[in-house]
Protein backbone atom coordinates (compact mmCIF):
# COMPACT_ATOMS: atom_id res chain seq x y z
CA UNK A 1 0.00 0.00 0.00
CA UNK A 2 1.16 3.53 -1.11
CA UNK A 3 -0.07 6.72 0.53
CA UNK A 4 -0.17 10.05 -1.62
CA UNK A 5 -0.24 12.77 1.30
CA UNK A 6 -1.81 15.86 0.35
CA UNK A 7 -0.98 19.81 2.17
CA UNK A 8 -3.72 19.93 4.59
CA UNK A 9 -5.06 21.66 7.86
CA UNK A 10 -5.02 19.25 10.45
CA UNK A 11 -6.93 19.66 14.23
CA UNK A 12 -9.34 17.88 16.44
CA UNK A 13 -9.47 15.25 18.76
CA UNK A 14 -8.57 11.81 18.01
CA UNK A 15 -7.98 8.60 20.42
CA UNK A 16 -4.77 6.93 20.77
CA UNK A 17 -4.58 3.04 20.26
CA UNK A 18 -4.14 0.40 23.33
CA UNK A 19 -0.53 0.09 24.48
CA UNK A 20 1.01 -2.82 22.06
CA UNK A 21 3.26 -3.27 24.82
CA UNK A 22 0.49 -3.53 27.57
CA UNK A 23 -1.58 -5.82 25.56
CA UNK A 24 1.17 -8.30 24.30
CA UNK A 25 1.83 -8.86 28.02
CA UNK A 26 -2.25 -8.91 29.04
CA UNK A 27 -2.56 -11.67 26.40
CA UNK A 28 0.42 -13.68 27.62
CA UNK A 29 -0.83 -13.57 31.18
CA UNK A 30 -4.35 -14.54 30.33
CA UNK A 31 -3.09 -17.34 27.83
CA UNK A 32 -1.24 -18.90 30.95
CA UNK A 33 -4.10 -17.98 33.86
CA UNK A 34 -6.26 -21.25 34.62
CA UNK A 35 -9.96 -19.72 33.50
CA UNK A 36 -11.45 -17.35 31.61
CA UNK A 37 -9.92 -13.66 31.48
CA UNK A 38 -11.55 -10.32 29.33
CA UNK A 39 -9.27 -8.17 27.47
CA UNK A 40 -10.73 -4.70 26.27
CA UNK A 41 -9.61 -2.21 23.93
CA UNK A 42 -7.45 -4.48 22.01
CA UNK A 43 -5.98 -3.08 18.53
CA UNK A 44 -6.04 -5.95 16.28
CA UNK A 45 -2.33 -4.91 14.82
CA UNK A 46 -0.59 -7.80 13.21
CA UNK A 47 2.35 -7.69 16.46
CA UNK A 48 -0.40 -8.19 18.72
CA UNK A 49 -2.24 -11.16 16.35
CA UNK A 50 1.22 -12.92 16.76
CA UNK A 51 0.93 -13.50 20.11
CA UNK A 52 -2.46 -14.21 19.94
CA UNK A 53 -1.66 -17.33 18.02
CA UNK A 54 1.25 -18.11 20.02
CA UNK A 55 -0.76 -18.49 23.00
CA UNK A 56 -3.00 -20.40 20.92
CA UNK A 57 -0.18 -23.10 20.33
CA UNK A 58 0.63 -23.32 23.91
CA UNK A 59 -3.26 -24.74 24.44
CA UNK A 60 -5.03 -21.33 25.11
CA UNK A 61 -8.50 -20.74 23.66
CA UNK A 62 -8.58 -16.82 22.13
CA UNK A 63 -11.94 -15.53 21.32
CA UNK A 64 -12.29 -11.95 19.07
CA UNK A 65 -14.15 -9.61 19.57
CA UNK A 66 -14.81 -6.21 17.95
CA UNK A 67 -12.99 -4.57 20.94
CA UNK A 68 -11.51 -7.24 23.25
CA UNK A 69 -10.87 -11.05 23.75
CA UNK A 70 -12.09 -13.52 25.76
CA UNK A 71 -8.96 -15.97 26.37
CA UNK A 72 -9.63 -19.02 28.78
CA UNK A 73 -5.73 -20.18 29.74
CA UNK A 74 -4.37 -23.25 28.96
CA UNK A 75 -4.70 -26.12 31.59
CA UNK A 76 -1.76 -27.59 30.30
CA UNK A 77 0.56 -27.20 27.52
CA UNK A 78 -0.24 -28.72 24.14
CA UNK A 79 1.42 -30.51 21.81
CA UNK A 80 3.62 -28.52 19.72
CA UNK A 81 2.53 -29.41 15.91
CA UNK A 82 3.93 -26.71 13.66
CA UNK A 83 6.42 -23.71 13.80
CA UNK A 84 5.42 -20.62 15.95
CA UNK A 85 5.29 -17.78 13.36
CA UNK A 86 6.20 -14.76 15.34
CA UNK A 87 6.04 -12.49 11.87
CA UNK A 88 8.04 -9.07 13.18
CA UNK A 89 7.19 -8.97 16.96
CA UNK A 90 10.26 -9.26 18.57
CA UNK A 91 8.31 -9.26 21.91
CA UNK A 92 6.42 -11.67 20.54
CA UNK A 93 9.70 -14.13 20.23
CA UNK A 94 11.09 -13.10 23.28
CA UNK A 95 8.13 -13.39 25.90
CA UNK A 96 7.43 -16.89 24.34
CA UNK A 97 10.60 -18.87 23.68
CA UNK A 98 11.08 -19.43 27.70
CA UNK A 99 7.54 -20.72 28.03
CA UNK A 100 7.65 -22.85 24.99
CA UNK A 101 10.48 -24.48 25.97
CA UNK A 102 8.66 -25.84 29.58
CA UNK A 103 6.92 -27.65 26.97
CA UNK A 104 9.58 -30.07 26.95
CA UNK A 105 8.87 -30.32 22.90
CA UNK A 106 11.37 -29.29 20.10
CA UNK A 107 9.62 -25.96 19.23
CA UNK A 108 10.73 -23.97 16.44
CA UNK A 109 10.29 -19.93 15.70
CA UNK A 110 9.56 -18.74 12.12
CA UNK A 111 9.10 -15.02 11.24
CA UNK A 112 10.34 -11.94 9.06
CA UNK A 113 13.93 -12.59 8.47
CA UNK A 114 14.49 -8.67 9.50
CA UNK A 115 13.83 -10.40 13.84
CA UNK A 116 16.28 -13.06 13.38
CA UNK A 117 18.58 -10.47 12.90
CA UNK A 118 17.49 -8.38 16.18
CA UNK A 119 19.90 -9.89 19.16
CA UNK A 120 19.27 -13.46 20.52
CA UNK A 121 22.34 -13.96 22.39
CA UNK A 122 20.85 -13.34 25.54
CA UNK A 123 18.84 -16.55 25.46
CA UNK A 124 21.11 -18.69 23.35
CA UNK A 125 23.74 -18.46 26.26
CA UNK A 126 21.05 -19.19 28.90
CA UNK A 127 19.66 -22.17 27.28
CA UNK A 128 23.77 -23.34 26.77
CA UNK A 129 24.70 -22.93 30.28
CA UNK A 130 21.55 -24.96 31.77
CA UNK A 131 22.59 -28.08 28.87
CA UNK A 132 19.40 -26.92 26.37
CA UNK A 133 19.56 -26.43 22.80
CA UNK A 134 18.94 -23.34 21.31
CA UNK A 135 19.91 -22.68 17.31
CA UNK A 136 19.63 -19.73 15.34
CA UNK A 137 19.82 -19.31 11.85
CA UNK A 138 18.80 -16.38 9.46
CA UNK A 139 15.07 -18.76 9.02
CA UNK A 140 14.36 -18.79 12.11
CA UNK A 141 15.24 -20.56 15.88
CA UNK A 142 14.83 -24.29 17.17
CA UNK A 143 14.83 -24.50 21.01
CA UNK A 144 14.49 -28.30 22.69
CA UNK A 145 15.05 -28.57 26.29
CA UNK A 146 12.94 -27.39 29.80
CA UNK A 147 13.97 -24.15 31.61
CA UNK A 148 15.45 -25.00 35.13
CA UNK A 149 14.94 -22.90 37.87
CA UNK A 150 17.90 -21.15 39.87
CA UNK A 151 19.78 -17.86 39.18
CA UNK A 152 20.28 -15.99 36.00
CA UNK A 153 22.12 -12.76 35.08
CA UNK A 154 21.16 -10.69 31.92
CA UNK A 155 22.49 -7.68 30.72
CA UNK A 156 20.45 -4.49 30.74
CA UNK A 157 21.14 -2.67 28.01
CA UNK A 158 20.57 -5.29 24.96
CA UNK A 159 16.67 -5.25 25.66
CA UNK A 160 14.11 -5.70 28.34
CA UNK A 161 12.20 -8.44 26.67
CA UNK A 162 14.64 -10.85 27.48
CA UNK A 163 14.48 -9.89 31.45
CA UNK A 164 10.18 -9.83 30.65
CA UNK A 165 10.14 -13.39 29.75
CA UNK A 166 12.47 -15.02 31.93
CA UNK A 167 9.73 -13.15 34.52
CA UNK A 168 6.63 -14.83 32.43
CA UNK A 169 8.00 -18.03 32.86
CA UNK A 170 10.00 -18.31 36.44
CA UNK A 171 6.36 -18.68 38.59
CA UNK A 172 5.65 -21.57 36.76
CA UNK A 173 9.13 -23.74 37.60
CA UNK A 174 9.05 -25.60 40.39
CA UNK A 175 11.43 -23.83 42.50
CA UNK A 176 12.47 -20.35 43.13
CA UNK A 177 14.17 -18.26 40.81
CA UNK A 178 16.16 -14.99 40.72
CA UNK A 179 17.14 -12.57 38.06
CA UNK A 180 19.89 -9.77 38.08
CA UNK A 181 19.88 -7.36 35.77
CA UNK A 182 23.52 -6.21 35.13
CA UNK A 183 23.84 -2.06 34.63
CA UNK A 184 23.27 -0.64 32.70
CA UNK A 185 19.87 -1.04 33.30
CA UNK A 186 17.98 0.11 29.78
CA UNK A 187 14.03 0.34 29.05
CA UNK A 188 13.19 -0.78 32.81
CA UNK A 189 9.83 1.09 32.25
CA UNK A 190 9.14 -2.02 30.40
CA UNK A 191 9.66 -4.59 32.84
CA UNK A 192 7.89 -2.58 35.07
CA UNK A 193 4.82 -2.99 32.66
CA UNK A 194 5.30 -6.47 32.72
CA UNK A 195 5.37 -6.66 36.48
CA UNK A 196 1.83 -4.62 36.22
CA UNK A 197 0.67 -7.25 34.57
CA UNK A 198 1.92 -9.94 36.74
CA UNK A 199 0.36 -8.44 39.29
CA UNK A 200 -3.09 -7.94 37.92
CA UNK A 201 -2.84 -11.99 37.29
CA UNK A 202 -2.00 -12.89 40.69
CA UNK A 203 2.21 -13.54 40.18
CA UNK A 204 4.32 -12.43 43.30
CA UNK A 205 7.36 -11.03 42.10
CA UNK A 206 10.14 -9.83 44.55
CA UNK A 207 11.97 -6.63 43.57
CA UNK A 208 15.53 -5.06 45.19
CA UNK A 209 17.30 -1.83 43.11
CA UNK A 210 20.85 -1.63 44.35
CA UNK A 211 24.06 -1.61 42.06
CA UNK A 212 21.91 -4.73 40.11
CA UNK A 213 18.17 -4.78 40.13
CA UNK A 214 17.18 -7.84 41.21
CA UNK A 215 14.04 -9.88 40.75
CA UNK A 216 13.00 -12.90 43.22
CA UNK A 217 10.30 -15.14 41.97
CA UNK A 218 8.75 -17.96 44.27
CA UNK A 219 8.30 -21.23 41.85
CA UNK A 220 4.77 -22.90 41.77
CA UNK A 221 2.70 -20.27 41.29
CA UNK A 222 -0.45 -20.08 39.35
CA UNK A 223 -1.59 -17.55 36.93
CA UNK A 224 -5.24 -16.38 37.50
CA UNK A 225 -7.76 -14.87 35.19
CA UNK A 226 -8.38 -11.44 35.18
CA UNK A 227 -10.59 -9.27 33.48
CA UNK A 228 -8.61 -5.64 31.99
CA UNK A 229 -8.68 -2.98 29.78
CA UNK A 230 -5.58 -2.22 27.51
CA UNK A 231 -4.03 1.85 28.43
CA UNK A 232 -3.95 3.85 25.70
CA UNK A 233 -0.07 3.89 24.14
CA UNK A 234 1.95 6.95 24.68
CA UNK A 235 4.58 5.86 21.89
CA UNK A 236 1.87 6.14 19.35
CA UNK A 237 0.33 9.19 21.21
CA UNK A 238 3.90 10.57 20.46
CA UNK A 239 3.56 11.27 16.36
CA UNK A 240 0.15 12.75 17.09
CA UNK A 241 1.73 15.00 19.80
CA UNK A 242 4.89 16.30 17.74
CA UNK A 243 2.14 16.94 15.07
CA UNK A 244 -0.15 18.76 17.62
CA UNK A 245 3.06 20.71 18.37
CA UNK A 246 3.89 21.30 14.73
CA UNK A 247 0.67 22.63 13.63
CA UNK A 248 -1.57 23.19 16.41
CA UNK A 249 -5.30 21.98 17.65
CA UNK A 250 -4.91 18.49 18.41
CA UNK A 251 -6.07 16.89 21.02
CA UNK A 252 -5.61 13.34 22.05
CA UNK A 253 -7.75 11.15 24.58
CA UNK A 254 -7.17 7.88 25.77
CA UNK A 255 -3.73 8.55 27.72
CA UNK A 256 -3.75 7.38 31.36
CA UNK A 257 -1.38 9.43 33.58
CA UNK A 258 -0.60 6.97 36.26
CA UNK A 259 1.18 4.91 33.65
CA UNK A 260 4.35 3.13 33.84
CA UNK A 261 5.03 3.21 30.30
CA UNK A 262 8.33 4.76 29.41
CA UNK A 263 7.09 6.23 26.52
CA UNK A 264 5.06 8.99 28.28
CA UNK A 265 8.35 10.79 28.56
CA UNK A 266 7.61 12.47 25.23
CA UNK A 267 5.39 14.75 26.80
CA UNK A 268 8.55 16.23 28.84
CA UNK A 269 10.25 15.77 25.65
CA UNK A 270 8.09 18.40 24.26
CA UNK A 271 7.63 20.30 26.88
CA UNK A 272 11.51 21.31 27.17
CA UNK A 273 11.87 22.20 23.28
CA UNK A 274 9.05 24.77 24.16
CA UNK A 275 5.50 22.61 23.13
CA UNK A 276 2.71 24.14 24.14
CA UNK A 277 0.53 21.41 25.38
CA UNK A 278 -2.38 21.05 28.38
CA UNK A 279 -3.14 18.18 30.17
CA UNK A 280 -7.08 17.72 31.49
CA UNK A 281 -7.64 14.05 33.07
CA UNK A 282 -6.93 11.73 30.16
CA UNK A 283 -6.61 14.20 27.34
CA UNK A 284 -3.89 16.40 26.27
CA UNK A 285 -4.21 19.04 23.54
CA UNK A 286 -1.48 19.79 22.09
CA UNK A 287 -0.95 23.97 20.20
CA UNK A 288 1.67 24.73 17.88
CA UNK A 289 4.82 25.77 19.44
CA UNK A 290 7.95 27.80 18.64
CA UNK A 291 10.66 24.86 19.15
CA UNK A 292 14.02 24.53 20.56
CA UNK A 293 16.47 22.26 19.93
CA UNK A 294 17.52 19.73 23.12
CA UNK A 295 19.50 17.14 24.22
CA UNK A 296 17.67 13.67 24.92
CA UNK A 297 18.40 10.26 26.26
CA UNK A 298 16.59 6.80 24.35
CA UNK A 299 18.32 4.85 26.43
CA UNK A 300 14.83 4.17 28.25
CA UNK A 301 12.29 5.00 24.97
CA UNK A 302 13.94 3.77 21.90
CA UNK A 303 10.63 3.69 20.21
CA UNK A 304 10.43 7.24 20.25
CA UNK A 305 13.63 7.85 18.53
CA UNK A 306 11.93 8.15 14.57
CA UNK A 307 9.51 10.16 16.15
CA UNK A 308 11.99 12.46 17.94
CA UNK A 309 14.05 13.03 14.63
CA UNK A 310 11.48 14.32 12.92
CA UNK A 311 10.86 16.73 15.92
CA UNK A 312 14.84 17.85 15.70
CA UNK A 313 14.20 19.01 11.95
CA UNK A 314 11.27 21.57 13.21
CA UNK A 315 13.83 22.56 16.22
CA UNK A 316 15.93 25.55 15.91
CA UNK A 317 19.37 24.53 16.70
CA UNK A 318 20.71 20.90 17.00
CA UNK A 319 19.45 18.28 18.67
CA UNK A 320 20.88 15.72 19.46
CA UNK A 321 19.82 11.75 20.38
CA UNK A 322 22.47 9.92 22.68
CA UNK A 323 22.08 6.42 23.38
CA UNK A 324 20.63 5.65 20.33
CA UNK A 325 22.35 2.93 19.04
CA UNK A 326 19.36 0.40 19.62
CA UNK A 327 17.70 1.72 16.92
CA UNK A 328 19.74 0.20 14.34
CA UNK A 329 18.51 -2.93 15.60
CA UNK A 330 15.01 -2.37 15.10
CA UNK A 331 12.34 -3.96 12.35
CA UNK A 332 14.56 -1.58 9.96
CA UNK A 333 17.88 0.29 10.59
CA UNK A 334 15.89 3.50 12.09
CA UNK A 335 18.76 6.02 11.78
CA UNK A 336 19.69 5.23 8.03
CA UNK A 337 16.46 4.86 7.15
CA UNK A 338 14.98 8.17 8.63
CA UNK A 339 18.34 9.85 7.21
CA UNK A 340 18.02 8.21 3.44
CA UNK A 341 13.94 9.85 3.69
CA UNK A 342 14.51 13.39 5.48
CA UNK A 343 17.20 13.54 3.27
CA UNK A 344 14.69 14.32 0.75
CA UNK A 345 13.46 16.54 2.12
CA UNK A 346 16.22 18.83 2.75
CA UNK A 347 17.16 17.06 6.35
CA UNK A 348 20.44 17.82 8.02
CA UNK A 349 21.21 14.62 9.74
CA UNK A 350 24.30 13.04 11.39
CA UNK A 351 24.72 9.68 13.28
CA UNK A 352 27.86 7.98 14.68
CA UNK A 353 28.45 4.25 13.18
CA UNK A 354 27.50 2.60 16.08
CA UNK A 355 24.55 4.93 16.12
CA UNK A 356 24.85 6.03 19.65
CA UNK A 357 24.83 9.51 19.04
CA UNK A 358 21.83 11.07 16.52
CA UNK A 359 22.46 14.92 15.73
CA UNK A 360 19.93 17.16 14.14
CA UNK A 361 20.28 20.62 12.94
CA UNK A 362 17.08 21.96 12.19
CA UNK A 363 16.11 23.15 8.81
CA UNK A 364 12.86 24.33 6.86
CA UNK A 365 11.68 20.83 5.06
CA UNK A 366 10.98 21.06 1.15
CA UNK A 367 8.69 18.38 -0.79
CA UNK A 368 10.38 15.75 -1.35
CA UNK A 369 12.72 15.29 -4.26
CA UNK A 370 11.69 11.35 -4.98
CA UNK A 371 9.11 9.20 -3.34
CA UNK A 372 9.63 8.09 0.85
CA UNK A 373 9.83 4.61 1.19
CA UNK A 374 8.73 3.35 4.53
CA UNK A 375 11.60 0.71 4.84
CA UNK A 376 9.13 -1.98 5.96
CA UNK A 377 8.92 -0.13 9.58
CA UNK A 378 5.76 1.21 10.74
CA UNK A 379 7.72 3.98 13.11
CA UNK A 380 9.29 5.19 10.02
CA UNK A 381 5.98 5.10 8.15
CA UNK A 382 4.12 7.35 10.34
CA UNK A 383 7.23 10.00 11.24
CA UNK A 384 7.28 10.53 7.42
CA UNK A 385 3.63 11.19 7.23
CA UNK A 386 4.35 13.71 10.32
CA UNK A 387 6.97 15.26 8.78
CA UNK A 388 5.01 16.00 6.11
CA UNK A 389 2.22 17.27 6.98
CA UNK A 390 4.03 18.97 9.88
CA UNK A 391 6.04 21.30 7.01
CA UNK A 392 2.64 21.48 4.78
CA UNK A 393 4.44 19.39 2.00
CA UNK A 394 3.00 17.02 -0.39
CA UNK A 395 4.90 13.52 -0.38
CA UNK A 396 4.12 9.66 -2.01
CA UNK A 397 4.72 7.08 0.85
CA UNK A 398 5.79 3.68 -0.58
CA UNK A 399 5.06 0.96 1.80
CA UNK A 400 3.18 2.62 3.98
CA UNK A 401 1.06 -0.76 4.79
CA UNK A 402 4.20 -1.32 7.17
CA UNK A 403 1.88 0.35 9.44
CA UNK A 404 -0.21 -2.67 10.06
CA UNK A 405 2.05 -3.86 12.48
CA UNK A 406 1.02 -1.85 15.52
CA UNK A 407 -1.34 0.45 14.16
CA UNK A 408 -3.83 -0.17 11.25
CA UNK A 409 -6.17 3.23 11.55
CA UNK A 410 -3.07 5.22 11.43
CA UNK A 411 -4.28 6.89 8.62
CA UNK A 412 -7.68 6.94 9.36
CA UNK A 413 -7.11 8.72 12.47
CA UNK A 414 -5.28 11.53 10.22
CA UNK A 415 -8.44 11.86 8.11
CA UNK A 416 -10.27 12.17 11.10
CA UNK A 417 -7.70 15.01 11.90
CA UNK A 418 -8.85 16.44 8.40
CA UNK A 419 -5.59 15.08 6.48
CA UNK A 420 -6.22 14.92 2.74
CA UNK A 421 -4.63 11.11 2.08
CA UNK A 422 -4.99 8.86 -0.62
CA UNK A 423 -4.03 4.94 0.37
CA UNK A 424 -3.36 2.86 -3.49
CA UNK A 425 -2.42 -0.29 -4.01
CA UNK A 426 1.00 -1.31 -4.84
CA UNK A 427 0.49 -2.20 -8.04
CA UNK A 428 4.33 -3.39 -7.99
Amino acid sequence: MNAKLYVSRLSGTAAVPPSKSAAHRAVVCAGLAGGTSHIEHIEYSDDIRATMDAVRQLGAKVVEGETGLCIEGCKGFATITHPVYCKESGSTLRFLIPLFSLTAQRVRFTGAPRLFQRPQEVYHLLFQKQGNHFEQTEAGITILGQLRPGEFTLPGDVSSQFISGLLFAAPLLEQDSIIRVAPPFESKSYVDMTMDALRRFGIRVDMRAGKQTVYRVAGNQHYTPCDAAVEGDYSQAAFLGVLGCLVGGITVQGLAQDTHQGDKVILDILRRCGGKLAVRGDSIKFERSLLQATEIDLADCPDLGPALIVLGCFCRGTTVLRNAGRLRLKESDRIAAMQQELRKMGAQIEAEADGSTVTITGVALHAPTEPLLGHNDHRVVMSLAVAAYGAGVPAMLLGANAINKSWPGFFGVLQSLGAKVVLEDDAR
